[in-house]
């Protein structure tokens, strides 16, 4: 098979790439390579059965729209929030991304409601308030998409792109580029007709932080230039909605960074979901990790966020996404290959925590199938360390964070460690080859991953 491009991965940072190449280049020959399913067929079993059933691949985390739609869908408006994808291309120019890049969602039906800028005196107290708690309070504006609504979002793009000629073939895996003289001219992958090999003048690696592993080891079988970055490991947080009242409502998602004692560690809060439900999400080999989701309409009584703690590791150790995996593999060791639940106040008294305990306490788990335990028998002690005393300080900004019913899920895990290098028009070191998205390193998130995408679909419209 021929194509002009040939798009690995239909997350955010692939759909853009397409969509502004339709825009500006109509007769051009654009293949997507996916190996999940069309966004109308990614449905969880989970919400049927109550439990995982261990689809392969997960339908959560693999699909049409990538695993950041079907987890929250927001979209961070500020170029502060989302990845060190500024640092690649300018302040300036990913502020301007943004702006052009909202118009487009809105254009598919994103809500016009912005989360975070109606009640400025409340910001300032609630920013007051972490400051003296020794943390910093960022303060993004949120389109919020809903996990159901930025469903129905994609589902429009995907039928645009359709209806404008991109051929996306599902159910297909990339397994290897081909390189040849130093130029990457095509991709080998695997689908349900077995193998096919598709030749390109233009090849975009965009598979998400899914993806990011198996994008480090094609970088070290290839020659393709990459470096080791952090890794973020921690778990996810589920308090009541009262407890988080005032952030919810002034906010949406308040964003808490500190550095606490005596490990000096980034810590950060993330993905912040009000009236939310702590999800399963099942990557290759088995590893089960936590996130959160949150509707428009269907709501909780519980808001869950993520707490992670950032590791930078040092020469001569450069495996930060396998040194993670382990970690969880630990996690899911200790749950019967289920996520781990325990209460705060259980680690700070040094017990497990015990099924029968859950249910005498105000909250109640949104993830039912989780598994009461210890998991500070399997996270490290750094990282622990870092959560409790990050969540002490916290708990003074935000009173009743840090009770001694808050419930922690592990693992939660971020794979994107592996960071591609490339010029401010990601071009790597091999020629016809560009890396987007998490996968890359560069960008966390929908928004910067969609940023990424439509420079880059601008990018080779000139060129192609």
């Amino acid at each position: 098979m021929n194509a002009d491009v040939v798009i690995v991965g239909a997350g955010p940072s692939g759909i853009f790439t397409a969509l502004r190449l339709v825009e500006l280049c109509p007769d051009r020959h654009i293949v997507m390579v996916e190996k999940g399913l069309p966004v109308e067929r990614r449905h969880c079993p989970k919400d049927k059965v109550g439990r995982c059933v261990g689809c392969t691949p997960c339908r959560i985390t693999t699909g049409f729209s990538g695993a950041g739609a079907f987890s929250d869908g927001k979209l961070s408006l500020s170029y502060e929030v989302g990845g060190d994808l500024p640092e690649l291309i300018g302040a300036d120019l990913a502020q301007k991304t943004i702006n052009d890049v909202d118009q487009i969602y809105l254009a598919f039906g994103a809500d016009d409601h912005v989360e975070g800028l109606d009640q400025p005196e409340s910001i300032r107290k609630i920013r007051l308030r972490a400051i003296q708690a020794g943390l910093k309070l960022v303060d993004c504006p949120i389109r919020h998409l809903g996990t159901e609504k930025a469903q129905e979002i994609y589902g429009r793009i995907e039928q645009h792109l359709l209806d404008h000629g991109v051929e996306i073939l599902f159910n297909t895996d990339c397994r290897d580029l081909v390189i040849e003289d130093d130029v990457c001219c095509g991709i080998v992958a695997e689908g349900p007709e077995g193998e096919l090999r598709i030749n390109a003048r233009a090849v975009i690696v965009a598979t998400g932080r899914r993806g990011a592993d198996w994008l480090e080891h094609l970088c070290t079988a290839h020659g393709i230039s990459h470096q080791p970055g952090a890794v973020d490991m921690g778990v996810r947080v589920e308090v009541r909605n009262e407890v988080m009242e005032r952030v919810n409502d002034v906010l949406y998602e308040g964003k808490l960074i500190g550095y606490p004692n005596p490990f000096r560690n980034k810590v950060r809060t993330f993905c912040q979901n009000p009236g939310g439900f702590v999800s399963q999400e099942n990557y290759d080999g088995g590893l089960a990790v936590v996130n959160g989701h949150s509707y428009k309409e269907r709501k909780s009584e519980n808001t869950n966020l993520a707490v992670l703690v950032t590791h930078n590791f040092r020469e001569p150790f450069n495996q930060p996404i396998a040194y993670a995996q382990n970690v969880g593999k630990l996690c899911n060791m200790l749950g019967d290959g289920h996520i781990l639940v325990q209460r705060f106040g259980d680690i700070l008294d040094g017990k497990r925590t015990w099924q029968k305990e859950l249910s005498r306490s105000n909250i109640h788990p949104t993830l039912p199938d989780a598994v009461a335990g210890d998991i500070t028998s399997a996270l490290p002690y750094r990282t622990m360390t870092s959560i409790v005393n990050f969540m002490l300080a916290v708990d003074q900004a935000i009173p009743g964070f840090a009770s001694a019913e808050t419930l922690l899920y592990a693992p939660e895990l971020k794979f994107y460690s592996n960071r591609v290098r490339m010029d401010e028009h990601f071009r790597t070191n091999v020629r016809g080859l560009h890396c987007l998205g998490d996968s890359s390193g560069w960008t966390r998130g929908l928004m910067m991953a969609s940023v990424m995408g439509h420079l880059m679909g601008g990018y080779l419209a000139e060129e192609l």
